[in-house]
């Protein structure tokens, strides 16, 4: 009998069998046990609101119904909270869903999209997936640099580009009026995606206001990060009408289910709840720091829920220090591009978290010597 063939397209045959990120329970099947301490993903360690678990409970029973296609009662609390109109807002599973979307109607295949080289890899893996062409441009001081995004947009007539404010994966960030500077400059016949899914961490100042009415730039957020619903998968993207009618050609339109929609709606209404969690991220990042500045370390400053440490040393040794520390219970996820690959990443979980990978990086360190 002859070998048959999958009839793959010729783009989805040339893709390499990868995804973006391998998940920790992945990680855990591999290694045969539970991590300790689970500090890699930029989960939150907090939980969601119990206003939002109460709602989840809530609405259970009635599981068996689709979601609201449109989120329509989601969509008017959050047109509400940013004083935008519901028509400016889509909500999606989670910003991951959204952005393959936006590449999907933005850039066909040979397009060129541009981005930062170490970005988040999910936007990448989009561009790849659609058959867009990925063009990257370095970092700058750990940084990604709106100059070199412009001017690689300019050259290489990009519909479409990425940038992130905060940063992930070094969690640093730009003032509002920097980004501000940097929409203006995106030049006719390109959209700019602005990932703020770390807003909620960052100081006052940081987001520029929002303007709809311009339809060069995606504002995508979240209820991953602050409000602990990463397990949920629900975020949204504000922008011009035009954008948000073309998302909603090729969306999924029940792909929002039930209780996420309600989890969020709570969440959002509970915003003492996600003060309390932001502080506590804040007061987790200096322990961080201080653990990194006790063991000879640099720990970046960040406006996120993690901290970036420099190792002090290459990518080669940054990654052994992170295979020791999976070893001993602790995971950890790090740049992958050089020179930011000399850094961890480190999400601020649970203070016992934080005792763990002191203890534990104190050991690696120790072995290393």
């Amino acid at each position: 009998m002859s070998q048959k063939t999958i009839p793959f397209t010729p783009l989805v045959d040339s893709l390499p069998a990868a995804i973006p990120f391998i998940g920790p329970e992945t990680l855990e099947r591999q290694r045969g046990k539970p991590f300790d301490a689970r500090i890699g993903a930029n989960e939150s360690a907090f939980g969601m609101s119990p206003k939002a678990i109460a709602a989840v409970i809530e609405e259970a029973p009635r599981s068996a119904w689709y979601g609201d296609s449109l989120s329509w009662p989601l969509r008017a609390a959050l047109a509400d909270h940013h004083g935008v109109d519901p028509d400016e807002i889509l909500i999606g599973a989670g910003i991951d869903a959204l952005l393959g979307n936006v590449v999907r109607i933005l850039a066909g295949p040979g397009a060129a999209v541009v981005t930062s080289a170490g970005a988040y890899p999910t936007f990448n893996y989009h561009v790849t997936g659609f058959g867009a062409a990925l063009k990257t441009v370095p970092y700058r001081d750990d940084a990604e640099d709106p100059d070199a995004l412009i001017a690689e947009i300019k050259e290489t007539g990009a519909p479409l580009a990425y940038f992130a404010n905060p940063d992930n994966p070094m969690g640093t960030w730009y003032d509002a009026g920097t980004i501000q500077r940097l929409i203006d400059r995106i030049p006719d016949g390109c959209v700019l995606v602005l990932d703020e899914a770390y807003i909620d961490f960052a100081p006052d100042g940081t987001a520029p206001a929002l303007d709809p009415a311009n339809p060069k730039v995606l504002r995508m957020r979240t209820f991953s990060k602050a409000h602990g619903m990463a397990g949920l998968r629900i975020g949204y993207t504000i922008a011009h009408k035009d954008l948000i009618t073309g998302l909603n050609k090729v969306r999924n339109h029940f792909e929002n289910n039930r209780l996420a929609q309600v989890a969020a709606l709570a969440s959002l209404q509970d915003l003492s709840f996600v003060q309390s969690v932001c502080q506590e991220v804040a007061r987790g990042r200096e322990e961080i720091n201080a653990i990194a500045k006790g063991l000879g370390l640099t720990a970046l400053p960040s406006a996120t829920n993690f901290v970036a440490i420099d190792m002090g040393r290459d990518g080669d040794y940054a990654r052994t220090v992170l295979k020791e520390l999976d070893a001993r219970g602790v995971f950890v996820r790090m740049p992958g591009v050089a020179p930011l690959d000399r850094c961890i990443r480190v999400t601020v979980g649970t203070q016992q978290d934080r005792k763990i990978f002191g203890e534990r990086l104190t050991e690696v360190l120790a072995s290393l010597a």
